[in-house]
């Protein structure tokens, strides 16, 4: 079918690990030059480097448009600082935070912690489902209104519209309410790579972006119509999910076609289906796929970032854009707003407000 609604592309910023934030700032400008939707920065406990959320924090007063989300692991985590983190990050971005929840699966990152052993990835995403659902939770139990902050009668927040959430998951307890005041978005956007059967049951309760992997457009469209099935099933619409396929693009050599059926490349430590060609190469494959309706858009991680990231825009984008595809400039400015998604209303002030009716 055609496709009938805008096209979204992401892409990844991180690389080699840095300890400055300078080049994530000025690949961050680079994306938000494209109107891309966000920029990604993976993290893990497996691998040196800044705290990504941190990083992020510090990109946002230095872009005005494009989306943040870092990646949280959810294994080693508290719950409540997850949450204090994504809606930190989405304050001091003015509504353009997210977050890419994933999950610690050595043994050598348990031990970093030394609290407990890994655990099977059935269960390390059941708790990431949990997580989702808490954060969510915490980030609702600020009403919109409740701060006060009245000078006169020395009163900052309104007691009333702070909320109890009594959360009792598998393997931890969450009372609230939260620390933070409700997010600008409500609640920042949550991504999950939905590639494994696992991840893939977490993403269809909790995620807003799920990303898939697929070597055509044909098993594309298959996939996104399966996450769409999944999240309708547990009483979710299903058109508010928004579907990327997950894309490493390797652009060193302009002449070079792609591989037939993306087949054939290198994994890359997992992380996704391999692209190599030119720019050019690169917007035909996405004005294929997107026009026979398959996805909603794509993530792509540059496999050299500094230079493939600036194809991908002055490139790919741009020619995306002269065919009509994409857009020129941001409609609004919250990441919520870029991928077509409403503010959520607070599931704790309706019941509030119905119950005072």
């Amino acid at each position: 079918m055609p496709a009938t609604r805008p096209l979204h592309l992401a892409a990844e910023i991180g690389g080699p690990p840095r300890h400055d934030a300078a080049s994530h700032v000025a690949l961050a400008r680079l994306a938000e030059g494209g109107a891309l939707d966000f920029v990604t920065l993976r993290d893990s406990f497996a691998r040196p480097g800044l705290d990504a959320a941190a990083v992020l924090a510090r990109v946002a007063p230095e872009t005005a448009r494009v989306g943040l989300v870092p990646t949280l692991t959810t294994t080693h985590t508290e719950p409540f600082h997850v949450s204090s983190a994504v809606a930190t990050l989405d304050w001091v971005s003015r509504g353009r935070a997210g977050w890419h929840a994933d999950v610690s699966t050595t043994e050598a990152e348990a031990r970093l912690f030394g609290r407990r052993p890994a655990a099977p990835a059935p269960a390390l995403w059941q708790e990431a489902g949990e997580v989702a659902d808490v954060v969510a939770r915490l980030w609702d139990s600020w009403e919109d209104d409740a701060e006060i902050r009245s000078v006169a009668t020395g009163r900052f927040v309104d007691r009333d519209k702070l909320h109890h959430i009594d959360f009792e998951g598998s393997t931890f307890s969450v009372k609230g309410p939260a620390i933070v005041p409700r997010p600008p978005q409500g609640r920042p956007v949550t991504v999950i790579d939905a590639t494994t059967t696992p991840a893939g049951r977490a993403a269809a309760r909790h995620a807003d972006v799920v990303y898939v992997r697929a070597s055509s457009p044909e098993q594309a469209a298959a996939l996104r119509a399966e996450v769409h099935r999944s999240a309708a099933r547990h009483g979710r619409d299903p058109q508010a999910v928004r579907v990327l396929v997950a894309l490493t693009v390797d652009l060193g050599d302009a002449e070079t076609a792609p591989e037939p059926g993306l087949e054939s490349g290198p994994q890359l430590a997992g992380h996704g289906t391999y692209f190599r060609g030119g720019p050019v190469d690169l917007a035909e494959l996405v004005t294929q796929w997107y026009r026979a309706g398959a996805v909603d858009g794509f993530h792509l991680t540059p496999l050299s970032p500094a230079r493939d990231l600036e194809r991908i825009v002055n490139g790919t984008v741009a020619l995306l854009q002269h065919r009509s595809l994409f857009r020129t400039f941001y409609p609004g400015g919250t990441l919520r707003e870029h991928l077509g998604l409403t503010r959520p209303a607070n599931r704790y002030a309706a019941p509030r407000t119905e119950a005072a009716s």
